[in-house]
């Protein structure tokens, strides 16, 4: 629509000066009208002016309306726009085809005036209302993943309002583990959900004491088995949820402490047994933690702890991720910058 105008925009497109004057008469009043003798004016014509609606011959010389209709689909700019096809070669075959094409409307000559008035009128104020509709669609998804981002930072900070680490740790190794994660091919949705999922990753560990999540020195047998129970709690919690970042999200909390060599807790499985969702958190996990002062360890430097992390390779982690890990190192390093320590 012209909103200098507030009229909607016709491009007519026909090979025959005598129709193009009879429909330019008859939408004279309603459009804001423009005007092409052949396919290539007319693809052009469409580009330029993101006309409303596009009402379309199909026998022309050099380019049919099919292919013209054809190309205007291919395009990202036109790809929407309704196309109304106008003929007097009618028959079944061709009105199908007209359809099959991608056309809201076919019509036949000789035009009657009210009837392609209100087929046109029609056409648009379908495709105005579809309009309506996907703008509150997305408007309507925008806010459910609002929403989702914010019910996923706060179960990842529940799972450490009781250590004192909060939201740096957390997301750190979130985007730590996105990054591992595209270095190991996954789909780019996979990445995003994991971004979120591995934020979650010890939201078990709101049903451990402070006592045990505040001790500075090293646990007894007893306190050891407490602890170990956030990854249990923490898939508890997240597997209520059936959609794929929950279940991801499940999956990191009750597997993210799993060693490769098989002498992680809380099942024992080994090697690619681990979902690998829950191997690249192993390893972004411990990085982050090595990096930054605990309650019962000093700060590491990065390269200290890229070396542990090397170390620890075919034993606590998947070799392959590390190798992946390691040549990331400058990203890794960004993100640590950009997220910073606690």
């Amino acid at each position: 629509m012209n909103l200098n105008s507030n009229r909607w925009k016709a491009l007519i497109v026909d090979d025959e000066a005598e129709s193009l004057r009879l429909l330019g008469y008859i939408f004279k009043d309603d459009f804001e009208l423009s005007f092409a003798q052949n396919g290539l004016i007319a693809l052009e014509k469409a580009k330029q002016i993101q006309p409303d609606v596009i009402i379309l011959d199909i026998v022309m010389l050099e380019m049919d309306g099919f292919e013209v209709c054809k190309r205007l689909k291919s395009v990202k700019e036109t790809a929407k726009i309704p196309v109304i096809f106008i003929t007097g070669a009618a028959d079944v075959n061709t009105e199908k085809k007209a359809f099959e094409m991608g056309g809201a409307e076919f019509i036949t000559k000789p035009i009657n005036p009210t009837l392609v008035k209100t087929r046109v009128n029609n056409v648009l104020k379908v495709h105005n209302q579809k309009k309506a509709w996907e703008m509150e669609i997305r408007k309507k998804t925008r806010e459910l993943r609002e929403v989702q981002k914010a019910a996923v930072s706060m179960l990842g900070i529940a799972g450490h309002v009781n250590d004192g680490s909060m939201n740096k740790h957390i997301w750190r190794m979130a985007h730590y583990s996105a990054l591992l994660a595209m270095e190991a091919g996954w789909a780019k949705k996979d990445i995003q959900y994991m971004k979120l999922a591995a934020s979650m990753h010890d939201t078990g560990k709101i049903g451990i004491s402070d006592n045990i999540l505040k001790k500075p020195g090293k646990l007894n047998e007893e306190e050891q088995r407490f602890m170990q129970a956030h990854t249990q709690i923490g898939y508890d919690i997240l597997s209520q949820s059936q959609t794929p970042l929950f279940k991801m999200a499940a999956e990191i909390a009750l597997y993210h402490h799993e060693r490769w060599n098989g002498t992680g807790y809380p099942t024992g499985i080994s090697g690619e047994e681990i979902p690998e969702s829950a191997r690249i958190v192993a390893i972004t996990d411990v990085f982050d933690a090595l990096t930054v002062k605990r309650p019962y360890k000093e700060e590491w430097t990065s390269d200290r702890s890229f070396e542990e992390i090397k170390k620890m390779s075919g034993t606590y982690f998947d070799p392959r991720l590390v190798d992946l890990f390691l040549s990331i190192k400058p990203k890794i390093l960004q993100g640590m910058e950009k997220y910073g320590r606690l």
